[in-house]
């Protein structure tokens, strides 16, 4: 059968460093910073007391308090992204077969903070008071409950599930969610990512596991992909959405194209629980693996937004993965790490990095990789590659890939390109 062409018609975010698509974009051509210490709860107790935050949301502007107490922040995440990149694409209004539309939603984790207060309050009562749960508990914490209430609010009644996979979920879903549609399984899917994980567990956890930086005199600097004195990732928070389209679809009901999705690549590094591979094994097949998809060469892809999380391990293995694949023309493209802004939205990071990609693809401009100091380098890393340090670059973009690898070895790369008849 022949595959039908997928295009991007709508975007949505809510990060860090924004609370819209816009705001976003713009403060990460400007290499803002989004860490800052902590505020929904006193870290003053533990290792790291900084985190990648949701700005200035209120519930209150996007819920009623019925609706308010059934969602997990992480899923008021969800719905908040969705709905932009809904409205974006118009994908409510004429020539939309609504049982045609799926939501193909991720989490890496899921309602940690409901799970977390509910667990909580039973360890601290449950000998006096027996079992007392909330009757949303469930329904707040599981990790497809977001993917479902986008559903049930925009009543789209096509594929409807969530992707778990770590930091790959909701590159996932993206590549779940163009194979559905260029099988003619759907019209349209909304598919991103969310998450909500900046609370004790969420934090303690990855704190036990020295995963996170400690860089709390100058949290701003913390996240610092490829820069030897990197100690770990920012944790990050919030949501990104992409509405994504058959193209003829696309086309008659007049939506806006911004990019095209080219192809998709998964593997395994069947390697190790958290740890990447040495040699990004896993990233090489991923990588090539959406090459092949695509139909592209290696000297095809202008820009990759690389996994770069500031971890000592991880992007050694990614750079290495990426000069096996590219070999020469890894020198000529531009890499950079948005996370180095964001921070690492855990299983949302995919869909905001596809978010600022195809802005990349629009406006022909490298965001940058920020916070590298002169004298600062990793004599494992090679400096001869473009990383985009500090200021974002003008560029003629025309196709970008996507990385992004999550514990238990998973990867996910994703191309895009710029729309063309």
């Amino acid at each position: 059968m022949e595959l039908k062409r997928v295009v991007v018609t709508g975007l949505g975010a809510l990060s860090p460093i924004g609370n819209d698509v816009a705001t976003t974009w713009e403060n990460a051509k400007a290499g803002k910073s989004g860490a800052a210490p902590i505020t929904h709860f006193d870290a003053s107790k533990f290792k790291t007391q900084f985190a990648c935050e949701v700005k200035d949301y209120d519930p209150a502007a996007h819920f009623d308090r019925k609706k308010a107490r059934q969602l997990d922040r992480y899923a008021m995440y969800a719905l908040t992204a969705a709905d932009e990149a809904i409205a974006d694409a118009g994908l409510e209004g004429e020539g939309v077969d609504k049982n045609r539309v799926g939501v193909i939603f991720a989490a890496g984790i899921g309602g940690l903070h409901t799970f977390e207060e509910e667990a909580g309050y039973f360890a601290l009562h449950g000998e006096e008071q027996g079992p007392k749960y909330n009757p949303f508990f469930i329904p707040k914490m599981i990790a497809d409950i977001a993917a479902g209430h986008i559903s049930i609010e925009h009543e789209f009644r096509g594929p409807n599930f969530a992707t778990v996979s770590a930091c790959a979920s909701s590159n996932h879903a993206l590549i779940d969610a163009y194979n559905y549609i260029r099988l003619g399984m759907a019209d349209a899917i909304v598919a991103g990512g969310a998450e909500a994980a900046v609370f004790p567990a969420g934090v303690g956890g990855f704190n036990s596991m020295k995963a996170l930086s400690t860089r709390n005199d100058e949290c701003e600097k913390a996240s610092r992909p490829f820069s030897g004195s990197r100690d770990g990732f920012v944790i990050g928070e919030g949501a990104a959405a992409l509405v994504l389209e058959e193209l003829e679809h696309a086309k008659a009901r007049g939506a806006h194209i911004y990019a095209e999705v080219a192809g998709g690549g998964m593997s395994a590094d069947a390697y190790h629980i958290t740890a990447t591979h040495p040699d990004g094994l896993g990233a090489v097949i991923g990588m090539e693996a959406a090459l092949k998809d695509a139909g592209m060469k290696p000297e095809d892809i202008d820009y990759i937004n690389m996994h770069g999380t500031s971890t000592p391990v991880g992007d050694i293995g990614e750079v290495k993965a990426i000069q096996k694949v590219f070999g020469d023309h890894a020198y000529k493209m531009n890499l950079s790490s948005t996370k180095s802004m964001t921070g690492h939205l855990l299983g949302a990071a995919g869909a905001l990095e596809a978010v600022l990609s195809v802005k990349a693809l629009t406006d022909n401009i490298v965001p940058p990789t920020i916070n590298h100091e002169e004298g600062d380098e990793d004599e494992n890393i090679d400096y001869k590659l473009n990383f985009t340090f500090n200021e974002a670059q003008p560029r003629e973009l025309n196709a970008v890939l996507s990385n992004t690898f999550g514990f238990g070895g998973h990867n996910a790369s994703l191309i895009l390109k710029k729309y063309k008849e």
